[in-house]
């Protein structure tokens, strides 16, 4: 079995970088990838639904990896998720992702048409088979996907040497445990349970939340570790409630997490990408209320 060490800890979801006219901003992704990397994380997972992966051409998510890795090689682990909705392209972002020296790339299963189990795993094994010397990745988020991981198909994935495990964004914190049952290690995907995650075994979280305040989910991370589970579940419920008023928000809660980003001093990436909503006037007072959230939890318990 690989050495999976490597991926113990927290991952941001990277989030999209824009200018003000729209257009990605390798400037900007640049400054976000320095700033979290300051802020100590494991590293980070680019590509993904907080990167709005689905609103960008394959040059672009090819532009922001680029970036990304110009800053992040070599200093923290990068998991790129390569999946689009044709194969093709998903290989075409494999092979780039692997030429650029990423840890591991990871795919969602092909969404809008619900393929049988064997097709799903033929188009994550096409996508494997253009990186071949990179590990894989499975991304099980069934309530966005409309496809939801089984046991039966990680057992057909753990086939490929490549299958190192499954990035769990499902609910259910039972899947953490069948997978890990399975031989998959498994990054538990919601940020609303993450300790609860990693109590059931997760290696480490992957979220879309985490860049706003990575030092609570470090926090989490390094308590639940030390077996100081008590001492974790107020950080927990503190990240929870912060969550909720993001999404109180009229506008896309990337859109608010950026704003707080600005808010607390973190580097300006720009807005959210249509048809994603944005900001209205009323939410920034909501943003400006989690922004202070945040520090005062960061205070409180870090």
């Amino acid at each position: 079995m690989k050495d999976c060490s490597k991926y113990q800890g927290i991952f941001p979801a990277f989030y999209a970088c824009y200018e003000e006219d729209g257009s990605i901003s390798p400037e900007r992704v640049r400054a976000l990838t320095e700033y979290l990397i300051g802020k100590g994380v494991t590293g980070l997972y680019v590509g993904g639904s907080s990167g709005e992966c689905i609103y960008h051409s394959v040059a672009e998510r090819k532009l922001v990896l680029e970036n990304v890795m110009a800053v992040a090689k070599g200093h923290i682990v990068i998991i790129a998720h390569v999946a689009c909705n044709n194969t093709a392209d998903s290989m075409a972002l494999a092979a780039h992702a692997e030429s650029l020296g990423v840890d591991a790339i990871a795919a969602i299963p092909p969404i809008y048409f619900h393929l049988p189990p064997y097709a799903v795993a033929e188009y994550w094994n096409d996508i494997s088979s253009a990186a071949p010397h990179t590990d894989f990745i499975i991304y099980n988020i069934p309530q966005l996907a409309g496809v939801a991981l089984s046991s039966a198909l990680l057992r057909e994935m753990l086939k490929n040497p490549n299958v190192i495990g499954v990035k769990n964004s499902s609910m259910p914190v039972q899947d953490i445990e069948m997978w890990r049952d399975e031989g998959a290690i498994v990054f538990n995907g919601p940020d609303e349970q993450l300790s609860s995650g990693l109590v059931a075994g997760a290696i480490g979280g992957i979220g879309g939340t985490y860049g706003a305040m990575p030092e609570l989910y470090l926090k989490i991370y390094e308590l639940v570790q030390k077996g100081e589970i008590a001492a974790a579940r107020p950080i927990q419920d503190a990240c929870c409630h912060i969550i909720y008023k993001m999404c109180s928000c009229h506008g896309n809660m990337y859109a608010a997490i950026k704003e707080i980003l600005r808010v607390n001093g973190g580097p300006d990436i720009g807005g959210v990408r249509k048809p994603l909503a944005a900001l209205t006037e009323a939410d920034l007072g909501i943003c400006r209320e989690a922004a202070a959230d945040i520090r005062a939890a960061i205070e409180k318990f870090c």
